[in-house]
């Protein structure tokens, strides 16, 4: 289809996409139960006794639910937190966080299962209520959440947060609230997914992960995601465009999104070497994978030694 015209098809293919997220929203997203590994030793092919940074490994099931049940709870009117049910357990003492931003006018229950199966895999996620969220403030202010909880001695969080890890990610306007965040010194990486037109991607303080949909006709990937990969050059970037996805793909359990950025946030987040070679090596995984209608790394991301 002419550019012109996916531009025109953008703002009534956008009004769809709030009108079933206003649906999902009433109607409340499915609670998907922990998969049924969780709370259990690894058994899998080739994981046995293995451990990442004291995590358990997952042997590249990153799509997969992880080894942690987990629990949900609200911070207080602002944030959503969903997190292993026992921290400290498996073998990670301390857990790495990753800060979410929610598409305009929906709220965390929409992308419920993808940040249930985030939690499931050892990570902290705190998801900022607002439905705002592009400016990055408030996700910011949840990593004030878990540093107040990660001090008092009566709270479960005590001594179990890892504020020294810590990535953001988030869709649509959260995409670009994640690239926002991602300018403050406390976040390491980030995964914008889909992300609209806020982020100083110019400020960005490490590694990105940046994912757009083949057929998302709301966040067209050449204007409004491909731009971004390449104003990162100052950082290791990374593009995928998943092949078939669309604006509402990440809704509820992240769809084909889901395994790519478990696997990145683990790499980055938890030392997950088995994790690396999905994007960086002259072999990596990605970079041939046909679930990605195009996929790219920049220059530093290909000379990436970390």
């Amino acid at each position: 289809m002419p550019r012109n015209r996916r531009v025109r098809r953008s703002a009534a293919v956008l009004a769809a996409s709030l009108a079933l997220s206003a649906a999902l929203t009433g109607q409340g997203l499915a609670q998907p139960s922990p998969g049924p590994d969780a709370g259990r030793p690894d058994t899998g092919p080739g994981t046995a006794a293995r451990r990442v940074d004291g995590c358990p490994s997952v042997g590249g099931r990153w799509a997969e639910d992880g080894p942690f049940a987990v629990t949900k709870e609200r911070a207080g009117p602002s944030h959503t937190i969903l997190r292993p049910a026992e921290l400290g357990s498996r073998g990670c003492t301390k857990h790495p966080v990753i800060i979410w931003g929610n598409g305009s006018f929906v709220t965390p229950v929409i992308y419920d299962g993808l940040l249930k199966h985030l939690a499931s895999h050892g990570f902290i996620v705190v998801a900022a209520n607002t439905t705002q969220s592009g400016s990055g403030t408030a996700m910011l202010d949840g990593l004030d959440v878990l540093k107040k909880a990660d001090a008092d001695p009566r709270s479960p969080y005590y001594g179990k947060v890892d504020l020294e890890r810590v990535g953001s990610s988030g869709h649509s306007q959260g995409g670009g609230g994640a690239i926002n965040a991602g300018a403050d010194p406390r976040v390491d990486v980030t995964v914008p997914v889909e992300p609209g037109p806020q982020g100083r991607i110019g400020d960005l303080k490490g590694p990105m992960f940046i994912l757009g949909g083949e057929h998302d006709l709301v966040v067209i990937p050449e204007l409004l995601v491909i731009p971004r990969y390449h104003g990162a050059g100052h950082v290791p970037a990374v593009y995928g465009e998943l092949a078939g996805a669309s604006h509402v793909t990440p809704a509820g359990d992240g769809g084909g999104f889901r395994g790519p950025i478990t696997a990145w946030f683990r790499f980055f987040l938890m030392g997950d070497q088995e994790a690396r070679g999905e994007f960086f090596g002259a072999d990596c995984r990605a970079c041939s994978s046909p679930v990605w209608s195009d996929f790219r790394r920049n220059a530093k991301a290909v000379g990436y030694e970390g």
